[in-house]
């Protein structure tokens, strides 16, 4: 890696599919080397930012640049996490999964082999290159398409729930990976999460967003908690419920518009002391169940 970030900025975008309206005037500066995380209930167009910032979706309206350049398509610079990790190629090792992107580059054959071995050491996975992803464990395919993208040494990493499928356990433990990797690469990293807790966990900066269509940026909340972080630490609680409380609004919003609203302020149930309850998730139940849910298991502290 290059040891630094890049910025990016979105100014004044609108994201349109058809007549449907995703994004409106949504607009984030994130500086070089940030960590920041869009967190909001389904359908607020989390997504649908993250992939305008890699380039998979051109804004009708406003523009998005990373360093100095607009973003007007994918690109080598800025690498994207999915959260399947059926992104992996299942015919290739996992040696040749994370050499893919720069043979395709034409990196030359030894300098390939030693950004491949330090970037599979630098996700625990040298023990397991020559394992095809059938042979992986769930968070051991994360670890080898994170391994993936930093091969191609990117300045801005965008990932897309990428633990959202991964049991508790094992998406804790992929957090605090990807804390020690973000430190030492010094990449700009976005993160889409429904995870509160995950979001607190991470980040520098979290940006919570309306409930879409005609989603936007709500509110920006800085994240100066010292590092490791523990989600039963006064301020990280006090923190947990006032993300709780902003994206329970926009879950009722929902609600009401989809007449499902049963007199509940949206709010997700946490602990009766007041502690976050699980890791936070809090999203839109499904049609037909009013109120929404938290998932995931008791959080403990980020070591």
């Amino acid at each position: 890696m290059t040891g630094s970030g890049s910025p990016v900025s979105v100014r004044d975008v609108d994201i349109r599919f058809g007549d449907f309206v995703a994004v409106r005037q949504a607009n984030l500066d994130i500086g070089a080397g940030e960590f920041v995380c869009l967190l909001g209930p389904s359908g607020c167009g989390k997504s649908t930012l993250l992939n305008a910032i890699a380039g998979f979706v051109t804004p009708v309206d406003g523009e998005v640049t990373c360093g100095d350049t607009r973003v007007t398509g994918p690109d080598v610079s800025r690498g994207v996490v999915f959260q399947s990790a059926e992104a992996l190629f299942p015919w290739l090792t996992v040696r040749q999964n994370v050499a893919f992107g720069p043979r395709m580059r034409g990196v030359g054959k030894a300098q390939r082999a030693t950004a491949v071995d330090r970037y599979l050491a630098m996700v625990g996975l040298s023990h397991s290159a020559d394992r095809f992803p059938a042979q992986l464990s769930g968070g051991m395919r994360q670890r080898a398409q994170l391994a993936r993208v930093l091969a191609n040494e990117p300045s801005v990493v965008l990932m897309d729930e990428p633990f959202g499928a991964l049991d508790a356990q094992t998406r804790l433990v992929m957090q605090v990976e990807l804390d020690r990797i973000w430190r030492e690469t010094g990449a700009t990293i976005v993160f889409v999460t429904h995870d509160i807790g995950e979001a607190i966990l991470l980040a520098d900066r979290i940006v919570t967003m309306t409930a879409g269509p005609s989603a936007g940026i709500k509110n920006i909340y800085p994240c100066d908690l010292p590092r490791p972080r523990d989600l039963t630490d006064p301020a990280s609680a006090a923190l947990f419920r006032q993300l709780r409380e902003d994206i329970g609004a926009e879950v009722a919003r929902t609600l009401r518009a989809q007449g499902l609203d049963d007199g509940h302020d949206g709010r997700a149930t946490g602990d009766p002391a007041g502690r976050p309850a699980g890791a936070g998730t809090v999203e839109p139940s499904s049609p037909g169940v009013n109120g929404t849910r938290v998932a995931d298991g008791d959080r403990r502290a980020l070591r």
